[in-house]
């Protein structure tokens, strides 16, 4: 049970390892409410398919989630979750949620979950410290959309802070931080959401920049919600080296992700050399 100041303290520990072409879950420890559901193979062996659980439904100010994921060399695991993670108002300090990877040599993993709501004056902390060997690829993203637009509720009140460290063979590739408030002109500013209500970003980490890969990305049109009077998203993407990056700025979270699920589309063939194949729960 939960501290009543404190919350609650969850905490998950993955290790995946590869044997003879099949990758297995060979190690799952967690305490508190987060959990996985049964490791699936959609695509073969090869790609072990795992959904993680937070049966509470949402987080809550004073709540703390630790998740880490370890892969063997040449392992290859995609991790996502059944529904999108509500931060809800706080109401005893900061919630937070702390994700480690490591990705062993010449492994791959794959972070897709679904979106994070962030209810008016939630405090939130994300962090995610990711840290790759030699030849070790991912390919992850996080989907923030500040406040419940359906019920008319804005992201008017609360924080956000924001950590993320990727590293590849001890050297630092990608460092980004952000820590806003509510309330201090983040919400309207032309370097905060510039009126929107949806923020997102993907991450390709562990490759070399291909200047005809990122024009085709480019070229790739942004699926729209055909019930939604949003004005058009605003999007970016880059390369720095050994890191693919794009943006969505807009106000609608399905349509962010299924931008980035046709940006992953194309990535993962041209990247990793293997089909996409959608998780099974995205059907759902």
């Amino acid at each position: 049970m939960p501290d009543a100041a404190a919350g609650w303290r969850a905490g998950l520990e993955l290790e995946f390892a590869a044997d003879a072409g099949r990758t297995a879950l060979v190690r799952r420890i967690h305490h508190g409410p987060l959990q996985v559901q049964k490791a699936l193979y959609p695509e073969g062996p090869g790609t072990c398919h795992v959904a993680l659980l937070h049966p509470p439904g949402g987080i809550a100010g004073g709540d703390a989630l630790a998740i880490h994921a370890a892969l063997r060399a040449n392992a290859h695991a995609l991790l996502t979750t059944p529904g999108a993670t509500k931060w809800y108002r706080s109401i005893a300090g900061r919630a937070s949620q702390q994700l480690g990877f490591s990705i062993g040599e010449d492994a791959i993993l794959e972070w897709l979950p679904r979106e994070n709501i962030l209810f008016d004056a939630s405090e939130v902390a994300m962090g995610l410290e990711l840290q790759l060997a030699a030849g070790a690829r991912y390919l992850g993203w996080e989907i923030l959309c500040f406040g419940r637009r359906a019920s008319g509720e804005s992201w008017q009140r609360g924080s956000l802070r924001l950590d993320t460290r990727i590293s590849q063979a001890g050297r630092l590739l990608w460092a980004e931080h952000a820590d806003v408030a509510a309330g201090g002109g983040f919400a309207t500013a032309a370097s905060g959401l510039a009126g929107c209500s949806v923020a997102a970003t993907f991450i390709a980490a562990g490759f070399d920049a291909r200047p005809d890969l990122l024009q085709a990305c480019r070229e790739l049109a942004v699926p729209r919600d055909a019930g939604a009077a949003a004005a058009p998203a605003r999007l970016g993407l880059t390369w720095v080296p050994g890191v693919f990056i794009a943006r969505y700025l807009g106000d609608s979270s399905e349509d962010a992700f299924e931008w980035f699920t046709a940006l992953w589309s194309l990535l993962r063939p041209a990247l990793l050399g293997i089909a996409p194949v959608r998780p099974r729960l995205w059907a759902c």
